[in-house]
């Protein structure tokens, strides 16, 4: 469990790992690091996206020593009714004793439906594309952990490690303390472990 500095003088020096470019190619790494900040700070829950259940297999192959909690695009994301999720691997995902989450997308829901019916972008979407001054997967990462707070998979008390990424794939890693959606604001990043440059 992470500590508090006790005094003003005391720091931490932890490097950030920067990917010339974004993408599923920066998969496995994005997982080791994760996994071995996770082992060095006792870190419990570990979150990673996944669309296919592809990433989500692969953290779990990587990071066994914590729980894994794959989040995935909510049914209904591309075409009504349409899980996104693979059968197979969500299977394989459950055996290794992972949890999946599958709910409305914290940045999205609702809003989005605005947008799309009536052509105005709602206040979801808005903080969605500030995150993303940070990086798709930065936003990801952050919007992960919303959901998982509000389905009860994560504490609020105590940080976590959530990954994201652009497109497929992961590229970022955040070690986070996690808050409800509608406490947005309380939600404290507190090391960025890797993201790309671009």
């Amino acid at each position: 469990m992470i500590e508090s500095p006790t005094t003003k003088q005391e720091a931490i020096t932890y490097p950030c790992i920067y990917f010339s470019y974004p993408g599923r190619e920066n998969t496995k790494r994005t997982l080791e690091i994760a996994a071995q900040r996770a082992e060095e700070l006792k870190i419990e829950k570990v979150l990673v996206a996944s669309t296919s259940g592809q990433t989500g297999l692969q953290a779990c192959r990587i990071i066994p020593s914590v729980k894994v909690i794959v989040v995935t695009h909510s049914t209904g994301f591309v075409k009504p009714d349409h899980q996104q999720l693979d059968p197979e691997l969500k299977q394989q995902i459950e055996q290794t004793g992972a949890r999946i989450l599958t709910c409305q997308h914290a940045l999205g829901g609702v809003g989005r439906a605005v947008r799309k019916k009536l052509g105005t972008y709602e206040l979801e979407e808005i903080v969605a594309y500030t995150l993303r001054i940070g990086g798709e997967g930065f936003k990801v990462a952050v919007e992960i952990a919303l959901m998982a707070a509000d389905a009860g998979h994560v504490s609020t008390q105590a940080p976590c490690i959530s990954i994201g990424g652009t497109a497929d794939g992961a590229d970022t890693a955040v070690l986070l303390r996690p808050a409800h959606a509608q406490n947005f604001f309380d939600l404290r990043v507190l090391e960025i472990l890797a993201k790309p440059r671009l």
